[in-house]
């Protein structure tokens, strides 16, 4: 079984050390980088799991890299720990393709748990399963989207997402099932259902703020519905 690869990005090397301590413990190898400019390099050297990221960093804090892995189509699942306790800066982290948000001070063994759960949930198994909906066909392998513009790539939470909705195209999903689904926690998280609503739209509608295929249910939830009219 392959040892997952787990990159810690914090500018305090005491939280980098105890984390490296308990993910060993946890049989994962760590791997360790003290700004955002020290973890794009070692992304271009090594094959990386799973990254935990610091926000407030020099030297390239946390949202550039989060805006740098964007930008250049990097899926490697980020889980950040920061200190910043504020909501918006949880829905920004979310809204640039983070997969969780964990908060200083935190528990190393619940930091665990969410890594291993991000770990089976975008690593679900080797070989991939096309799915088709409407003029849609999306690559779970690959996370790709194919539609009638082009073929587009999605982040692991995106690609999760849209594949729970396509693979039941009409049937409404509330919020609070999207969210144990998708993410696989028991802490339930509106904000981070919406946030990737969004970014959903933003990449498969013709007018995201008039959508046709992701559809809103007032007070429930969301569906996607296969051919528009």
């Amino acid at each position: 079984m392959k040892v997952p690869q787990i990159l810690i990005v914090d500018n305090e090397i005491e939280i980098r050390q105890l984390l490296r301590l308990h993910l060993q413990s946890a049989g994962m190898n760590a791997h360790e980088a003290g700004s955002g400019l020290d973890a794009l390099a070692i992304l271009k050297n090594y094959v990386i799991d799973l990254i935990i990221l610091d926000l407030m960093m020099e030297d390239m804090n946390g949202w550039e890299v989060l805006r740098y892995m964007q930008d250049n189509h990097i899926g490697t699942p980020v889980i950040v720990l920061s200190a910043r306790h504020l909501e918006t800066d949880k829905i920004e982290t979310l809204g640039l393709g983070a997969d969780d948000y964990v908060t200083k001070p935190f528990s190393p063994g619940e930091l665990i748990a969410r890594i291993q759960a991000t770990l089976r949930r975008v690593k679900p198994g080797s070989q991939g399963t096309l799915i088709s909906c409407g003029q849609f066909i999306y690559d779970n392998a690959t996370q790709e989207l194919k539609k009638p513009s082009g073929t587009i790539s999605l982040s692991p939470i995106e690609g999760v997402l849209l594949e729970l909705l396509m693979r039941y195209p009409g049937r409404v999903f509330t919020k609070e099932e999207i969210f144990r689904d998708v993410w696989k926690l028991d802490q339930f998280n509106a904000n981070s259902v919406n946030v990737y609503i969004n970014h959903l739209r933003k990449k498969i509608e013709e007018d995201p703020s008039n959508p046709q295929y992701i559809q809103t249910i007032r007070g429930v939830g969301y569906r996607f519905v296969e051919e528009t009219s």
